[in-house]
């Protein structure tokens, strides 16, 4: 099959991959192209805003979530119905799991998808010590994917002159240049919060700079990379039988789960809502915030993660939605709480400004801020027993990331860093509930997401 496609990676953090990528995807779409956009890595928070501000299609890959075919298959699946694919890579490019090995990295998601990579590199005090910095890249690892190269916040002058070098001396293709654009920075709340007043000023930001990238940049010569690069090829059929694994509940069953969904509560994985879909949910969002009781007729709970910390005093004003929430998990409601839904689950969380509000009061405990983020990074989770997603000894792979935490984080799961010793004693798991700070990717183990169904349907059995 043809997929087009293009990867954007850089030798570090702060190289100016965001930026660049959020304007290259607004030039495309302003093209008429429908773009599919990726990122590397579990985070979440960059797709929410090519979505919300560009309206592209977007979701992640991650090698340490998910096998080379599952990888694949992922990719394909979201591209269906577009035009190309860009994928922005996380981190420096061959920084990987431990920051000492390569799996995990973007270069492993260059190499698992044939992806074409473009080195975004930051030119800001150096001129010929870039090639040296270039040429390093593309030797290091011999199928290195780096096929052409942007330089970042270089003036004309100097651009006109490293551009022969790099090509002469390399034989790498330089697409463009970036020039300094302090006015069009993107401020990096931006991307984890995006206030609804404040998205049209980004969309006009943003195509300020795509009109800065269509002087600057050869979008065409990009384009022809990606045409370059377009044949793709999976084992077995594509779409919605890609992961031939995936098995319906039985008997055509639906079951009807609440999603909450709204500035609270918004850290989803888009790909784990579409799996549940697959299987038989219905999946229906409610607001926390803005809703009085849960939805008619639901048989399952997901709460996601988010800000609830931002909005911890509507949340306790919502005396009417917290004592719904806290009646049916009791009842026994299947529920998934993860990192900012497991703090809504507390009996009170300290908000941003400080004050402790009354929360769901499902867990007797207090959710608290700390000082800086704690655990964080990847994780291997191990059932200590038997509980809703799973037996003793099933393994889901996810991620932590918070500043906030818990008197009580439970132990119902071991976590494990893949790299190192380091573990600890995590989630409140029983039948019914889990309750924790790790964000899961369900295609590490679809085990976990069917079990999950499985309870719903039938709580729903109950009548409930």
């Amino acid at each position: 099959m043809k997929i087009p496609r293009i990867l954007l990676t850089a030798p570090s953090s702060g190289s100016g991959k965001t930026l660049i990528t959020c304007g290259i995807l607004q030039a495309l779409v302003n093209r008429g192209y429908r773009v599919a956009s990726f990122k590397c890595g579990p985070d979440y928070i960059d797709p929410m805003f090519h979505g919300k501000v560009i309206g592209t299609k977007s979701r992640n890959l991650d090698t340490f979530f998910t096998d080379a075919r599952t990888t694949r298959r992922l990719f394909v699946k979201n591209v269906t119905d577009c035009d190309l694919a860009v994928v922005e890579g996380v981190m420096g490019y061959y920084d990987g799991l431990g920051g000492v090995q390569l799996a995990g990295s973007t270069y492993d998601v260059a190499r698992t998808l044939s992806l074409p990579a473009v080195l975004l590199v930051n030119a800001r005090g150096a001129s010929l010590s870039l090639v040296a910095s270039i040429k390093g890249f593309l030797e290091y690892q011999r199928d290195s994917q780096i096929c052409a190269v942007i330089l970042n916040q270089v003036s004309p002058m100097i651009y006109d002159r490293l551009k022969p070098l790099i090509e002469q001396e390399l034989g790498v293709k330089v697409l463009g240049y970036v020039p300094k654009l302090e006015e069009l920075s993107l401020d990096s709340r931006h991307l984890g919060l995006v206030l609804p007043g404040e998205i049209e000023a980004l969309k006009e930001k943003l195509q300020r700079l795509a009109e800065v990238l269509e002087e600057t940049l050869s979008i065409e010569e990009l384009l022809r990379l990606c045409d370059a690069h377009a044949d793709f090829s999976v084992e077995g059929d594509t779409g919605k039988s890609d992961i031939r694994r995936i098995a319906p509940l039985p008997d055509g069953t639906s079951v009807r789960i609440a999603v909450a969904r709204d500035d609270a509560f918004c850290f989803t994985y888009l790909d784990n809502l579409e799996l549940l879909e697959e299987m038989g949910a219905e999946l229906v969002p409610f607001s926390p915030l803005t809703d009085s009781i849960l939805p008619e007729g639901v048989c399952g709970l997901i709460l996601s993660g988010g800000y609830p910390e931002l909005h911890a005093k509507v949340l306790s004003e919502n005396r009417s939605m917290r004592a719904s929430v806290c009646e049916a998990v009791r009842d026994g409601m299947p529920c998934i709480a993860e990192c900012g839904g497991f703090l809504y689950l507390h009996r009170e969380l300290e908000g941003a400004d400080g004050v402790f509000y009354p929360m769901a009061g499902v867990l007797e405990a207090k959710a608290y801020r700390t000082q800086k983020l704690g655990r964080f990074g990847y994780i291997t989770l191990t059932a200590a027993e038997d509980q809703m997603l799973g037996e003793a000894g099933m393994t889901l792979r996810g991620h932590e990331f918070h500043y906030w935490e818990s008197e009580d984080c439970g132990d119902s799961f071991h976590a494990q860093k893949p790299v190192g010793d380091r573990g600890w004693e995590c989630v409140h798991g029983t039948e019914t509930l889990y309750a924790g700070f790790p964000h899961l990717f369900f295609y590490s183990n679809l085990q976990a997401p069917y079990r999950f169904l499985e309870q719903c349907r039938t709580y729903g059995g109950r009548g409930c």
